[in-house]
């Protein structure tokens, strides 16, 4: 889907009005090209009402100015040691790179504010090691940013944090996002840095639930990018403290956050706390949903053409694979209870989301209703994907001699020739 697309992104205004995300920028990408282009992606989401409070990171420029004064910067991402140096650094890239934030949002009409809604405190001495003004989110002040987003005003908030008694303290951007984004219940947090996402192995984790990330994290963390660890670290913290989505995302991407928004695909890694995928029985209001979601394969003789009368007569049949409540895959399974036979049939999986294992959780789905229902076997017919359901869903060759009297007669008079496949689920 293209984000300008509008009736793409109709689909979820109704989800998102009026709730709050959470943003998070690495100061990388505050100096990217593409950055004024991000800063019009918060724009459209604040036209859309969705309440939005961007956090910044300032690594890069830290570690600039300290080249800048000849300097040596002791803690560049708000984890390590933090001494009065790399504080006072700290301190001056935080503020041009709120101010040069502000600006831009202001070019793009939002008002904005620069706040010390994080309260923190020392993160002490660790292990024997005094890490002095690196500081801990002890608490955020909520009515602040709440009071700020009732009157559509964008907080914008450093990677700072300040005490009781007035002190500043370098906080992990990261860290902060996550406590924001916990604390306001916001339903979405994003982490846009300069990787696609995050990689186990060279291979981009698309859409993973947080247990998953969590295991990865136990078991192969020295297995992820470390750029990209603190944020999945992080990711895993928003999920368990109630924020149902985390996006990890490439901000160097034009239309990038709203592609990862306003799309079941997205563009980068997306970490989900709660029921994401779901198949369910489809309704009569789904029926031209089947039809679109399958007009491409049914036209090219993938899938045998099927009309609204047609699948309104067995309806009961059909299911549908949905993601975010947006339909990506279908299957149906067609009942022979004197054969006691089941039959597999409109499986497809829509482009956009294959090779993500939802064909395997359709015929599985489906395999689970049969052996429910008592059936002893499980047939599918195919033309081009027989390879498939016999390396990936265990069935065999077999014969038309095999299918129930009224399914051969209809085999015979459609002059498709396709093969027949068998599981027995005896």
């Amino acid at each position: 889907m293209k984000p300008t697309d509008l009736r793409g992104i109709l689909r979820y205004i109704p989800r998102f009005r009026e709730k709050t995300f959470v943003i998070a920028v690495d100061g990388a990408i505050v100096t990217d090209d593409n950055f004024p282009n991000l800063l019009l992606d918060i724009a459209v989401l604040r036209s859309l009402n969705i309440r939005t409070v961007l956090v910044h990171g300032a690594a890069l420029q830290i570690s600039s100015l300290a080249a800048e004064r000849g300097l040596t910067a002791s803690n560049l991402d708000g984890v390590g040691i933090t001494d009065s140096t790399t504080l006072q650094l700290s301190l001056t890239a935080a503020n041009r790179l709120t101010h040069e934030i502000l600006e831009g949002l202001s070019a793009n009409d939002l008002r904005a504010a620069s706040t010390n809604a994080v309260i923190a405190h020392p993160l002490g001495i660790v292990g024997g090691v005094d890490h002095q003004f690196t500081g801990k989110v002890e608490r955020v002040d909520t009515e602040m940013l709440q009071g700020l987003l009732q009157q559509g005003i964008v907080p914008v908030v450093p990677p700072l944090g300040f005490d009781g008694d007035g002190k500043t303290f370098r906080v992990n951007s990261d860290a902060i996002a996550f406590a924001l984004a916990s604390q306001l219940r916001a339903v979405k947090l994003v982490y846009i840095t300069t990787s696609d996402g995050l990689y186990h192995q060279d291979r981009l984790l698309r859409q993973l639930p947080v247990s998953e990330l969590q295991a990865l994290l136990q078991m192969h963390a020295s297995e992820l990018r470390p750029e990209t660890l603190s944020k999945a670290r992080h990711a895993v913290a928003a999920c368990e403290g109630g924020v149902p989505r985390v996006h990890i995302i490439n901000g160097c991407v034009d239309e990038g956050l709203l592609a990862e928004v306003f799309s079941n695909e997205g563009i980068g890694t997306l970490v989900y706390a709660n029921e994401y995928t779901q198949i369910r029985r489809a309704l009569k209001k789904d029926i031209r949903t089947l039809l679109n979601l399958t007009k491409a394969p049914m036209a090219a003789s993938e899938l045998v053409k099927r009309t609204r009368t047609a699948i309104e007569r067995q309806l009961a049949d059909y299911y549908l694979f949905e993601i975010d409540k947006n339909p990506v895959g279908c299957v149906a399974l067609h009942l022979y209870p004197e054969q006691n036979k089941g039959e597999l049939a409109f499986l497809f999986v829509s482009p956009s989301h294959e090779n993500q294992g939802i064909g395997s959780k359709l015929v599985q789905y489906a395999e689970n209703r049969a052996r429910e229902l008592g059936l002893s076997e499980l047939f599918t017919l195919s033309t081009q994907a027989f390879t498939w359901f016999q390396n990936k869903a265990g069935f065999v060759e077999a014969s038309p001699d095999d299918l129930p009297p009224q399914r051969r007669e209809r085999y015979d008079a459609s002059g498709r020739n396709s093969k027949v496949l068998l599981k027995r689920l005896r």
